[in-house]
């Protein structure tokens, strides 16, 4: 099967993210300069330098009490701050509940349940029992081809991992079980990993 994506391709369900799969989710954290404090997912994520360390996400809908895009980005353009939470199989019924298109007023921290603390180097929520939190703060804003698409890009100036996720040294996946984005309404879950070493080493 072949298709332009501009004729549309005649299944039932796109398939584009189901291709690009399996993704790894950002639990955007962030606080408006009102006060009010917002969780969401994003599965447009990833790490993207090492030094100094950066990360990015992309928010591609927007909701009528936002204008243009969604909460998330629009507490980051008011504070230049947000933290990135990873999500554990464990925590996979509550990052589903944050993901609503929940007004903007709407703490998903309490509606959910969610423990909160607050991030060290920036003035922004995180996650308190997440097996590791990234501090970021925003390097750009980046609008893509298309309505209501941007892409994020922040610079890590802070990290936690639990205590329990550090085995021998090594952040353990294996110790909390990341969990990752499919295609459709599908999720994985990482249980198994091995290594590989790279020519000549």
């Amino acid at each position: 099967m072949f298709y332009r994506p501009e004729d549309g391709h005649g299944l039932p369900h796109n398939p584009f993210n189901a291709i690009v799969t399996p993704r790894p989710i950002g639990w955007i954290s962030t606080r408006g300069s009102d006060g009010r404090d917002n969780l969401a997912p994003y599965s447009f994520f990833n790490a993207v330098a090492y030094v100094p360390p950066q990360v990015m996400f992309a928010s591609t809908s927007a909701k009528s009490d936002r204008g243009d895009t969604k909460d998330s980005v629009a507490h980051i353009r008011e504070t230049g701050v947000f933290a990135v939470n990873i999500v554990e199989y464990a925590m996979r019924d509550v990052m589903n509940q944050s993901s609503g298109a929940w007004d903007k007023s709407v703490d998903e921290f309490e509606l959910a349940g969610i423990d909160k603390a607050e991030c060290d180097t920036i003035a922004c929520p995180r996650v308190a029992n997440a097996p590791a939190t990234l501090e970021c703060k925003l390097t750009q804003i980046v609008q893509l081809p298309g309505e209501a698409n941007f892409t994020v890009f922040g610079e890590v100036t802070g990290v936690h991992m639990r205590d329990d996720c550090i085995k021998d040294g090594i952040f353990d996946v294996l110790s909390f079980n990341p969990l990752t984005r499919m295609g459709y309404r599908d999720y994985s879950v990482i249980r198994e990993k091995f290594s590989l070493k790279r020519p000549g080493e």
